[in-house]
């Protein structure tokens, strides 16, 4: 039991440090039932997130199976100053408004994943603001400037001359201060947090927690691409509220070798059910596509539903492997006659700008009743045309001219 609990709950991990306690925690749990508390956080600077986030918060749920009462922290608090971990600048500070807004996301999208009865969530604006004064200069005397500079990118940013905020040498103390709080046993991260992460450990020793928590870092997803992290300013994401249609498409389209990167940081399967599935490919018994479609049908599930997946699986071969348009796209009545095509696509939802329009166009993405528009200044007069932006994108326009 307690070597199938550690074996599950590091894979694909990048680094562990102090094993041991967690090994403790794992076996007094396997023996007692008494649970441990496992903290991550997460800065509310975004809306929505992608899968690249929940690596993370899949691991989380690997830790509630084996004895792991999840901190699932929101840091309306530090999204204030904003994590500057791998920054060249300083980052724009954001509202209390768009903080609440978007923590309130997180909040209905990862219990997607999560066990809601072993999951609390926190927000450390509770136990950071009323520290005060006095408690920030209390805080600021357990590190020192040259401490600091030892971070890679502070380093970078001082020799180069960029500016750096005070605030964000207080950001690390107030992540290591939340662990102080929670009196977490176990924090996890990506491989670009381990400052401070190990600031956590640091501060609750300092403060006499009377433990010091065990650190876990998992590695960053690579995008669709399979180079580059998984981003949506590099547009290589899965967003999880995304529809099934494209949620389906886009794992379906990551390559053989990425689909067991994803199997691994993404699925709840077994590492011994994955094993079964790449041996099937490696000899042949299964093929590559199948087995990423599984994978698809999965992911789809956990974040709309078993119908909706299968709905999608659907959707997927009508469209791609048959090459036909589907039945239910969605139609669009325009009042503009003649219409330029680029402000077309983007009255249709197909594309967010008429720039971004006009670069499909060019890149030969856009079809029109089934053939590929070569002029990016076509206008259509009034009438019903099928429009079709790359694999996944329909949308069949009525333009009649406004009376």
């Amino acid at each position: 039991m307690i070597e199938t609990a550690l074996k599950e709950i590091e894979r694909g991990i990048s680094e562990i440090i102090d094993r041991e306690n967690l090994e403790k925690l794992i076996k007094r749990f396997h023996e007692t039932g008494e649970r441990y508390l496992v903290k991550a956080g997460f800065d509310p600077t975004a809306p929505d997130l992608h899968l690249g986030h929940t690596v993370l918060i899949q691991k989380l749920a690997t830790f509630q199976k084996f004895g792991g009462k999840i901190q699932f922290l929101i840091g309306n608090f530090t999204a204030m100053i904003g994590d500057p971990t791998g920054k060249s600048a300083t980052r724009k500070q954001l509202s209390e408004e768009e903080i609440s807004k978007n923590a309130e996301t997180y909040r209905e999208q990862i219990f997607k994943i999560l066990d809601r009865d072993q999951t609390e969530v926190v927000f450390n604006r509770d136990w950071l603001e009323p520290l005060g004064a006095s408690g920030m200069v209390a805080l600021s005397t357990t590190s020192t400037v040259a401490r600091m500079l030892e971070r890679d990118d502070f380093e970078k940013r001082y020799k180069g001359n960029s500016p750096i905020a005070i605030s964000e040498f207080i950001y690390p103390l107030l992540q290591g201060y939340d662990s102080v709080h929670l009196k977490s046993d176990v924090e996890l991260g990506g491989t670009d947090q381990k400052f401070n992460l190990l600031m956590g450990r640091t501060l609750q020793k300092t403060y006499g927690v009377g433990k010091e928590q065990s650190v876990l870092m998992m590695p960053i997803l690579e995008g669709l691409d399979g180079v580059q992290k998984m981003s949506k300013s590099l547009g290589n994401y899965i967003g999880v509220r995304e529809n099934p249609n494209d949620m389906f498409g886009k794992v379906l389209s990551i390559s053989d070798s990425l689909m067991w990167r994803y199997y691994e940081l993404l699925s709840a399967k077994s590492l011994e059910e994955i094993k079964i599935l790449k041996s099937g490919v490696e000899t042949g018994k299964l093929h590559p596509k199948v087995v990423k479609e599984e994978l698809a049908l999965e992911i789809v599930t956990r974040f709309h539903s078993k119908e909706e997946a299968h709905g999608a699986k659907a959707h997927f071969d009508l469209v791609h492997a048959k090459g036909e348009i589907p039945e239910d796209i969605p139609e669009f009545e325009i009042s503009e006659s003649p219409i330029w095509i680029a402000k077309l696509l983007v009255e249709m939802k197909l594309q967010k700008s008429t720039s971004e329009a006009r670069r499909s166009l060019k890149q030969g993405a856009v079809k029109l009743d089934g053939k590929k528009v070569a002029d990016e200044q076509l206008k259509l007069d009034n009438g019903e045309y099928i429009l079709q932006v790359g694999k996944r994108k329909f949308g069949k326009a009525k333009i009649n001219e406004a009376t």
